[in-house]
């Protein structure tokens, strides 16, 4: 589309409507006023607005409208309010396909347009009406679009039903119009629907001086999702807020909460939220929690054959520690959620304390941390073995006490399972000595180390052959081997996953802690070494199990790369 504006000033002094002082004086005036040149010209009347509307459509490529015309019925969409409409003067006409046909007066105006966009919730395809004309049509639909939006807070929104959702007195002085604010009501529940849908893992709202920008992390990556006007910002905030039922007064403190969504009339979706104050206002980020997107099957993660033998061997054992690493969203605890729902049957007790809990599983018992009242890791070990346990899970071993606690309870007859954040197997070794903890005592405890991280998934609909990826494999530990039996590919991108993947998989190294990887320990030898010897084992690396995923066809050369 064509947006330069001094072009369709130049055409309006061609056709004779303005004279070039005219012209010049007006985008003068414009910007004087921090509005835009066609706004300048229907606002003071120095162009008729049909012949203006006819230039514009000629300027812009777009399809001229003219509404004394259009006798259909307007769509019933209470998400574009009568006020929105007045503000931005647009009017919606109606829908083809999923996109909405806007009627505009003014197509510079990008920040309206995106506005509209937000609040339907669907991309625009504009045409050109007069300015008198819209003006006209909104205001005779006021009454009907009033009257509709009234009646907005009793309509349920589409698949949605909130749990304890709060309703109180300060809820209605931020939300004190029924016209302004159902719209915000609504923009939350799609985002926080369709991020869910889109398999999302964080929603990211983020605020800057002029700008406010959504995003979510869809397989790892964050993308950009919507770019909402700025004042918009602190009411969405605050409609986030009372769902999680957060002081909305508090914003020079972060904060934490819960937001629970039930999907499909049954189905609950949990988003846990964090308000973070900001230079220009509380930047918002959740962690969508959907146990749908939680695969708890060990055999469907990812495992190699002989890494998924070595898991369910250390998981029949009756005693021993089990430690999964990786940073953050590497996926450890859908390996350790995975791990119980093996072991979860009537024969075992087992205990959990998490920070926070992230799936409720049935038939296991699972506390959730509450630091500021004492309840922490290593108070809730010690409570555990008090309670005749089997199988224990620790959400995260951070300081010496927990590693101590859990260590002696992996020696007295109790499968443990934690989690570390470290790189690789053999730096989870070097960890743990590093905190004191005797060489003894590691190898006594110690039966199984698991670091993972997560690889996009080459979408199967649109990957290409990669010929180029046997050269590059030259230079790479592991990679020579594969040059000649792998099938190699490449991300294009389609209508199916628009960047070229479509969901992770899991690339890991697995190490037992055997007999020579013990001696090795015992004989205070560096991680070079320990991870020498773990390769002579024959253990795969990080890195050659991604190549291997990439030998399949499954991931891409890039993203082995990036994630090893």
């Amino acid at each position: 589309m064509n947006t330069d504006i001094s072009g369709l000033a130049r055409q309006l002094v061609e056709l004779g409507e303005l004279t070039q002082d005219q012209a010049l004086e007006t985008m003068r005036s414009a910007r004087n006023q921090s509005q835009s040149f066609i706004r300048q010209c229907c606002q003071e009347r120095l162009v008729d607005h049909a012949r203006l509307a006819s230039a514009i459509s000629s300027v812009f490529g777009l399809p001229l409208l003219d509404l004394d015309q259009f006798h259909q019925g307007l769509p019933q969409d209470r998400l574009i309010t009568r006020a929105l409409q007045e503000k931005t003067v647009t009017l919606p006409l109606g829908y083809r396909g999923n996109r909405l046909v806007l009627a505009v007066s003014d197509p510079s105006q990008t920040q309206a347009i995106r506005e509209i966009e937000f609040h339907s919730g669907k991309a625009a395809d504009l045409v050109i009406a007069p300015y008198g004309q819209l003006i006209a049509r909104i205001g005779q639909s006021s009454r009907k679009t009033r009257s509709r939006a009234q009646s907005g807070l009793t309509d349920s929104v589409e698949n949605v039903r909130k749990a304890d959702f709060l309703h109180s007195q300060r809820e209605e002085k931020i939300l004190p119009s029924i016209e302004n604010e159902v719209p915000v009501v609504r923009a939350v529940d799609r985002l926080l629907l369709e991020a869910t849908a889109l398999k999302a893992s964080d929603i990211h709202l983020e605020p800057y001086e002029k700008t406010f920008r959504i995003r979510i992390r869809v397989d790892g990556v964050l993308r950009e999702f919507a770019s909402p006007p700025i004042h918009l910002a602190g009411r969405l905030v605050s409609r986030l807020k009372i769902m999680a039922q957060l002081d909305i007064s508090e914003r020079r403190l972060p904060q934490d909460g819960r937001i629970r969504l039930h999907r499909d009339g049954q189905r609950a979706v949990d988003f846990r939220i964090s308000t973070l104050p900001t230079l220009w206002g509380e930047k918002t980020v959740l962690r969508v929690m959907d146990p749908l997107q939680a695969r708890l099957e060990l055999d469907q993660l990812g495992f190699a054959a002989v890494q998924n033998k070595l898991v369910h061997e250390a998981l029949i054992r009756p005693q021993g520690l089990i430690l999964v690493t990786g940073p953050t969203g590497s996926g450890k605890s859908v390996t350790l959620y995975s791990a119980l729902t093996r072991l979860n049957d009537t024969s075992r007790n087992i205990s959990t304390a998490e920070d926070p809990v992230e799936l409720n599983i049935p038939g296991i018992n699972q506390v959730p941390m509450k630091p500021a009242i004492g309840l922490g890791f290593s108070t809730a070990l010690r409570a555990f073995l008090r309670q005749d346990p089997d199988v224990i899970m620790v959400g995260e071993i951070r300081d010496r006490e927990t590693t101590d606690i859990a260590i002696k309870a992996a020696q007295t007859g109790h499968l443990v399972l934690s989690t570390l954040h470290t790189n690789s197997a053999t730096e989870t070794l070097t960890r743990l000595l590093g905190m004191g903890i005797e060489p003894y005592n590691v190898v006594s405890s110690l039966t199984l180390i698991i670091a993972q991280r997560l690889a996009r998934r080459l979408c199967p609909h649109c990957r290409e052959p990669a010929p180029e990826t046997a050269e590059l494999l030259l230079g790479q530990h592991g990679g020579e081997s594969l040059i000649g039996n792998g099938r190699f590919f490449k991300a294009r991108g389609c209508d199916h996953c628009h960047e070229g993947y479509q969901g992770r998989i899991g690339i890991y190294e697995v190490v037992p802690i055997s007999d020579a990887l013990s001696r090795t320990i015992i004989a205070g030898n560096n991680s070079l070494e320990i991870a020498e010897q773990a390769r002579n084992a024959g253990y795969a690396s990080l890195r050659q199990s991604a190549l291997a995923k990439m030998a399949e066809g499954l991931t891409s050369l890039e993203e082995v790369l990036r994630i090893s």
